[in-house]
């Protein structure tokens, strides 16, 4: 394929997978390569909001140099020299941070790579049984134990694909990271979409056959009137933090943190009771931060500095408590540990991708 061929399939396939069935907000991304460079997607936009000319390009001899350099052990001097190689990386003339992940895009084998983090994937992803589900449900898979995103992740899957391609003959076309999502590389698109398919089809079958629903309970929600003192009652104890406000009827809302993204756009911890200016503020002493989820006796609040920003939150809520009722057909959900999460909370690349979703 020539470039323009190449940029007019991934924005296509971006499109195809940036829908909710596969993604929240600005999660996700997606690649292209030739030999010599790499096209990813900007760190912080959404995949459904891509176009040709939308994508960092990179070149992958310079992205080579991160293998070859004494890294620092210490998180944020080893995430600040990360950061510098990828910026040298990019190719003049352009202004967008590439996706985090675009060192890994580029140690995958395939043309294009299509990673995602669908709900009915994270089931599997973020439950207890993960690791033996994927070995008896997808033979051909890699599955990746959790590693913080970035630098880390890059490297252990790397020799991961090493080892695999090694034992094989031939490189891993679908991985799955636990309590991440999952990555799917070929040479065609519609590669991509058959080993999608696969994977889709067989989850889905699993789910039916727990008798698990893939779908979230959602109790109606209050009347307006009902539903306006409490939105006053949170703009009064959240302050500037309150300024957008997003409500949903009950739904089972995870009490802890899942993966990265639901961290990212909800925080760790939703807020539970009544949300008196008291209540707010032992929970913000006691997290940290203050709530993007509130759940309290009406109903389920995403708050947030934006209007914007409180719909997602509301939204990833949703797709957290998917996910973890999803993770019953594989022994249960499987909750990130303090020190992923802590990592997740300080890590700027995290802080940067939420501020450029608005």
């Amino acid at each position: 394929m020539n470039r323009t061929d190449l940029l007019h399939t991934i924005t296509e396939l971006s499109h195809e997978f940036g829908t909710t069935d596969y993604v929240r907000g600005g999660g996700g991304n997606t690649s292209c390569k030739t030999a010599d460079t790499l096209w990813v997607k900007p760190s912080g936009t959404t995949l459904a909001g891509l176009q040709p000319e939308t994508f960092v390009v990179m070149d992958r001899a310079a992205l080579d140099k991160l293998f070859t350099l004494a890294i620092p052990a210490e998180a944020s001097a080893r995430e600040a020299q990360v950061k510098d190689v990828m910026a040298a990386a990019v190719k003049p003339g352009q202004t967008s941070r590439p996706s985090v992940e675009a060192p890994l895009h580029h140690v995958l084998h395939g043309t294009f790579v299509v990673h995602v983090h669908p709900a009915l994937v994270n089931g599997l992803t973020c439950s207890q049984q993960g690791a033996q589900a994927c070995a008896a449900m997808f033979p051909d898979a890699l599955w990746i134990p959790y590693i913080d995103p970035g630098y880390t992740l890059c490297m252990d899957v790397r020799r991961r694909v090493l080892d695999y391609t090694a034992q094989h003959k031939q490189p891993p076309s679908l991985l799955l990271l636990e309590n991440h999502g999952i990555f799917v590389t070929a040479d065609t698109a519609d590669g991509i979409r058959a080993i999608y398919r696969r994977v889709m089809v067989a989850l889905r079958a699993k789910y039916a056959a727990a008798k698990v629903s893939t779908t979230l309970p959602v109790a109606l929600p209050a009347l307006p009137d009902v539903v306006e003192p409490v939105k006053s009652q949170l703009r009064d104890a959240l302050s500037s933090h309150a300024t957008g406000i997003a409500y949903s009827g009950k739904f089972a809302v995870a009490p802890g943190p899942i993966s990265p993204d639901h961290i990212v756009y909800s925080k760790s911890y939703p807020f539970t009771g009544e949300p008196t200016l008291a209540n707010v503020e032992a929970f913000r002493q006691r997290h940290g931060y203050a709530p993007m989820i509130v759940n309290s006796p009406l109903g389920v609040f995403g708050v947030g500095a934006s209007q914007k920003k409180a719909e997602l939150a509301l939204e990833l809520a949703q797709d957290g408590a998917l996910v973890a009722q999803l993770t019953a057909a594989f022994g249960g959900v499987q909750y990130m540990t303090d020190r992923a999460r802590e990592f997740i909370e300080h890590w700027e690349v995290e802080s940067y991708r939420a501020k450029q979703m608005g």
